[in-house]
């Protein structure tokens, strides 16, 4: 990670905020004015810069604009100790990430630099405000075993079914296949198909191709789809929904890489890879007579399953950031910021539509939202009627339970042993603790209970805040406050 530069006049200024940063385990580099910033910005960029708005021989709001100028990706604080409006105004208008006022609370200082250098690494935006991104994004462990088993499988011809709902990406993950196999890095053709979206009487003709006066309107030969992908890679899509009968002439290709164009008596060769997707269950497909089996076989040679959205909430910031850039670039305008209560409000959606779902809202968002910085009462409708994510299936009521109280009929039917015995030793702590008269017995216990809480998740995340924050389903300015009431970060 590149260093945060602070360019400030004020020598204790610079040395508190060096001293604070380089405790969290940032490289600092600090200045004494704009020309100094300037020049050092000939050769090297940092991934923050926090600047004094008043300094000699420069302003840093003009050095603010300058600095966007050549680097409008960088995100840039503005401190000063004159918080009047027009200060406020202009940092703003001249494209600040926040506006720090004069004095500052110091572990509020970092923790807004924290965040700038968050959204510095996360953003997919470059210099010119909209380099391409990554053709996939994912931290979630679930995506991350997709991201291996492409590589896996990037110097493999082998047949492969992509499962998942709809929205998930399933067809990102075939184009990722065949631009990593061989067969994309020759250069062969990738050509997708929806069965699901074209007639059953034209599928026939769409997949194979049909000879001259093969059925009324074929007025000349034409190459279907196999032929189209000779080379490279065939994607059929919703492969669930394509008709029986059509079904075998696909496994029939795939068995002995032959086929018949429509009206054709010439069998011509398929040097084709098959990559299937379906969102649906294609084993109970099978059971209802649906489904070939044979062919169900033939296509689940390597299956590779698509986690939904809602199983993968530590990727919605990385890919709300990513789609805000990519819509603002297609839109030729600055790339919108999600604040943090509107990024929390997005990370409690449930995404019935999946990532689809979120790139389309953040394109809604990059024409809708009034300012350059999103606030939760700019999200769509559907995202403010639903306040929590869906919660798993409730299980099984034991035998009886109907008759009980609402209250412990929600709950689930059993707790597992380990939970039953930490439950014990809580509630006999709490009496022990009753029993002694120790005043404030539930700040108490509370405070363990949130210290226990956010360690655990810190150490799945690695020290990863705002993931952490996710995981625990709070929003990440309470997770900074909670590290600083409980002491957590001496």
């Amino acid at each position: 990670m590149k260093p945060i530069w602070v360019a400030d006049d004020d020598q204790s200024i610079r040395f508190v905020l060096e001293r604070a940063l380089t405790r969290e385990q940032f490289d600092v580099r600090t200045f004494t004015n704009p020309r100094d910033v300037l020049s050092a910005l000939e050769t090297d960029t940092p991934q923050v810069l926090v600047s004094d708005i008043r300094m000699p021989g420069g302003s840093g709001l003009d050095l603010l604009g300058k600095v966007k100028q050549r680097h409008p990706g960088l995100p840039v604080i503005v401190m000063t100790a004159y918080s009047d409006l027009d200060s406020a105004v202009s940092a703003f208008q001249g494209g600040a990430f926040e506006y720090l006022p004069k004095p500052f609370d110091l572990p509020k200082a970092v923790e807004l630099i924290r965040r700038a250098v968050d959204e510095s690494l996360r953003e997919q935006v470059d210099e010119d405000g909209g380099a391409a991104a990554p053709e996939m994004l994912g931290q979630a462990p679930a995506m991350q075993e997709v991201f291996r088993a492409i590589g896996r499988l990037s110097q493999s011809h082998v047949t492969v079914l992509i499962t998942g709902e709809s929205g998930t990406g399933k067809e990102l993950v075939a184009r990722a296949l065949h631009r990593h196999s061989p067969r994309g890095e020759q250069r062969g053709p990738f050509i997708a198909i929806n069965t699901a979206a074209i007639p059953k009487d034209l599928l026939e003709s769409e997949l194979f191709g049909h000879e001259r006066g093969a059925f009324t309107g074929a007025q000349t030969m034409r190459r279907g789809r196999f032929e189209q992908a000779e080379g490279g890679t065939l994607f059929l899509d919703e492969i669930g929904d394509m008709p029986f009968d059509l079904q075998t002439r696909l496994l029939r290709v795939l068995s002995d890489g032959q086929f018949y164009r429509v009206g054709g008596h010439q069998p011509l060769k398929a040097d084709v890879r098959v990559i299937a997707a379906t969102h649906q269950n294609l084993e109970q497909r099978v059971k209802d007579g649906a489904f070939r089996e044979d062919l169900f076989h033939r296509l689940n040679v390597i299956r590779l399953r698509l986690p939904p959205l809602r199983e993968r909430r530590e990727d919605i910031s990385a890919l709300a950031r990513a789609f805000l850039a990519r819509s603002a670039h297609d839109l030729g305008v600055e790339a919108k910021r999600l604040s943090d209560a509107a990024m929390d409000r997005l990370a409690r959606f449930a995404f019935p539509g999946n990532v689809r779902q979120l790139e389309n809202l953040c394109h809604w968002l990059t024409v809708m939202a009034p300012a350059q910085l999103i606030e939760p009462k700019d999200l769509p409708p559907e995202v403010l009627a639903e306040p929590a994510p869906a919660q798993a299936p409730a299980q099984p009521l034991p035998h009886g339970a109907d008759s009980m109280p609402s209250t412990i009929a929600a709950a689930p039917a059993a707790e597992a042993p380990d939970t039953q015995a930490w439950l014990a030793q809580l509630a006999q702590e709490a009496r022990r603790l009753l029993d002694e008269g120790v005043p404030d017995v539930w700040g108490h216990l509370s405070r363990q209970f949130e210290a226990r809480l956010i360690q655990a998740a810190l150490e799945r995340t690695r020290g990863r805040r705002i993931e952490a924050a996710l995981k625990l389903g709070i929003g990440r300015n309470t997770i900074t406050r909670k590290i600083q009431e409980l002491g957590l970060d001496e």
